[in-house]
């Protein structure tokens, strides 16, 4: 699964794992993307979608409705 929130559009970060003796890795903070599924009534049908904590909250906010809106406007395909 892409690491890519659909709703906040949170994708990975990068930068450096760093040890006690100071040596740098690269490494990826990878963003909290879950697959939820929603009911959402004017589709009269589930949709499943990958959303991130800070997308599921808010989806909790705005409502599945206007989010679901937002993301057919922008071509995403539920």
């Amino acid at each position: 699964m892409a690491a890519v929130c659909q709703v906040t559009g949170a994708v990975p970060g990068f930068g450096h794992n760093v040890s006690h003796s100071h040596r740098r890795t690269k490494r990826r903070f990878d963003p909290n993307v879950q697959k939820k599924t929603y009911f959402v009534p004017s589709l009269g049908r589930k949709i499943t979608i990958n959303v991130s904590a800070k997308g599921i909250k808010t989806i909790d906010v705005r409502g599945i409705e206007n989010v679901v809106k937002d993301l057919l406007a922008k071509g995403v395909k539920l």
